[in-house]
Protein backbone atom coordinates (compact mmCIF):
# COMPACT_ATOMS: atom_id res chain seq x y z
CA UNK A 1 0.00 0.00 0.00
CA UNK A 2 1.39 3.41 -0.93
CA UNK A 3 1.77 6.19 1.64
CA UNK A 4 -1.06 8.06 -0.09
CA UNK A 5 -3.39 5.06 0.07
CA UNK A 6 -2.51 4.45 3.73
CA UNK A 7 -3.08 8.13 4.55
CA UNK A 8 -6.47 8.13 2.84
CA UNK A 9 -7.55 4.98 4.68
CA UNK A 10 -6.28 6.33 7.99
CA UNK A 11 -7.97 9.69 7.46
CA UNK A 12 -11.32 8.11 6.67
CA UNK A 13 -11.16 5.84 9.73
CA UNK A 14 -9.99 8.63 12.04
CA UNK A 15 -12.50 11.23 10.86
CA UNK A 16 -15.36 8.76 11.15
CA UNK A 17 -14.50 8.03 14.78
CA UNK A 18 -13.23 4.47 14.37
CA UNK A 19 -10.54 4.97 17.03
CA UNK A 20 -7.16 3.33 17.43
CA UNK A 21 -8.53 -0.16 16.91
CA UNK A 22 -9.16 0.64 13.21
CA UNK A 23 -6.45 3.27 12.71
CA UNK A 24 -3.57 1.26 14.22
CA UNK A 25 -2.97 -0.64 11.00
CA UNK A 26 -1.80 2.60 9.33
CA UNK A 27 0.49 3.96 12.08
CA UNK A 28 3.34 2.78 14.26
CA UNK A 29 2.43 2.07 17.91
CA UNK A 30 4.57 4.99 19.12
CA UNK A 31 3.58 7.55 16.45
CA UNK A 32 3.72 11.08 17.89
CA UNK A 33 0.96 13.69 17.67
CA UNK A 34 1.19 17.46 17.89
CA UNK A 35 -1.39 20.26 17.84
CA UNK A 36 -1.52 23.85 19.03
CA UNK A 37 -5.14 23.56 20.15
CA UNK A 38 -6.31 23.70 23.78
CA UNK A 39 -8.89 20.95 23.18
CA UNK A 40 -5.97 18.62 22.42
CA UNK A 41 -3.71 19.57 25.34
CA UNK A 42 -2.01 16.43 26.59
CA UNK A 43 -2.72 14.44 23.42
CA UNK A 44 0.77 13.43 22.29
CA UNK A 45 0.32 10.21 20.34
CA UNK A 46 -1.63 9.26 17.24
CA UNK A 47 -3.23 6.50 19.30
CA UNK A 48 -4.55 9.04 21.84
CA UNK A 49 -5.71 11.37 19.06
CA UNK A 50 -7.66 8.70 17.19
CA UNK A 51 -9.38 7.71 20.44
CA UNK A 52 -10.07 11.41 21.15
CA UNK A 53 -11.75 11.63 17.72
CA UNK A 54 -13.78 8.54 18.55
CA UNK A 55 -15.07 10.25 21.70
CA UNK A 56 -15.59 13.52 19.82
CA UNK A 57 -17.83 11.78 17.31
CA UNK A 58 -20.00 10.55 20.20
CA UNK A 59 -20.33 14.16 21.41
CA UNK A 60 -20.93 15.46 17.86
CA UNK A 61 -22.82 12.58 16.19
CA UNK A 62 -23.71 14.69 13.14
CA UNK A 63 -20.04 15.53 12.55
CA UNK A 64 -18.77 15.13 9.00
CA UNK A 65 -15.80 16.18 6.94
CA UNK A 66 -15.21 17.37 3.42
CA UNK A 67 -11.74 16.93 1.94
CA UNK A 68 -10.63 19.96 -0.05
CA UNK A 69 -7.12 18.72 -0.86
CA UNK A 70 -5.00 15.59 -0.39
CA UNK A 71 -1.34 15.90 -1.39
CA UNK A 72 1.78 13.77 -1.21
CA UNK A 73 5.32 15.06 -0.88
CA UNK A 74 7.20 11.89 -1.83
CA UNK A 75 10.62 13.51 -1.31
CA UNK A 76 9.81 14.13 2.36
CA UNK A 77 7.59 11.06 2.93
CA UNK A 78 4.77 13.37 3.93
CA UNK A 79 1.05 13.67 3.27
CA UNK A 80 -0.99 16.86 3.72
CA UNK A 81 -4.77 16.92 4.00
CA UNK A 82 -6.92 20.04 4.07
CA UNK A 83 -10.48 19.52 5.21
CA UNK A 84 -13.55 21.23 6.56
CA UNK A 85 -15.37 19.66 9.49
CA UNK A 86 -18.96 20.51 10.36
CA UNK A 87 -21.22 19.46 13.17
CA UNK A 88 -23.36 20.56 16.09
CA UNK A 89 -21.96 21.08 19.57
CA UNK A 90 -24.45 19.99 22.23
CA UNK A 91 -26.07 22.41 24.65
CA UNK A 92 -24.35 22.79 28.02
CA UNK A 93 -24.92 24.87 31.16
CA UNK A 94 -27.15 27.55 29.66
CA UNK A 95 -25.46 27.50 26.26
CA UNK A 96 -27.70 26.31 23.45
CA UNK A 97 -26.55 23.74 20.92
CA UNK A 98 -24.75 25.39 18.02
CA UNK A 99 -23.43 24.38 14.67
CA UNK A 100 -19.82 24.92 13.69
CA UNK A 101 -17.62 24.83 10.61
CA UNK A 102 -13.88 24.33 11.12
CA UNK A 103 -11.00 24.28 8.64
CA UNK A 104 -8.07 22.04 9.51
CA UNK A 105 -4.91 20.53 8.04
CA UNK A 106 -3.16 17.27 8.84
CA UNK A 107 0.55 16.71 8.27
CA UNK A 108 1.39 13.01 8.35
CA UNK A 109 5.02 11.83 8.43
CA UNK A 110 5.70 8.36 7.02
CA UNK A 111 8.44 5.78 7.40
CA UNK A 112 8.25 2.25 6.05
CA UNK A 113 4.71 2.75 4.78
CA UNK A 114 3.26 3.75 8.18
CA UNK A 115 2.49 7.03 9.90
CA UNK A 116 5.22 7.81 12.45
CA UNK A 117 3.92 11.23 13.41
CA UNK A 118 1.15 13.69 12.78
CA UNK A 119 0.40 17.37 13.32
CA UNK A 120 -3.09 18.86 13.27
CA UNK A 121 -3.39 22.54 12.44
CA UNK A 122 -6.76 23.65 13.80
CA UNK A 123 -8.17 26.69 15.56
CA UNK A 124 -10.25 24.92 18.19
CA UNK A 125 -11.31 28.21 19.77
CA UNK A 126 -13.00 29.22 16.53
CA UNK A 127 -14.91 25.95 16.36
Amino acid sequence: MSNLDAAKSFFEACENGKGWQECSQYATPDAWFNAQAHALDGVTTVQAYTDWMKDFMVTVPDGKYEVKAFAEDAERNAILVYGIFTGTLPASEGTPARGFVADYVYYMAFEGGKIVGMTKVWNDGFA
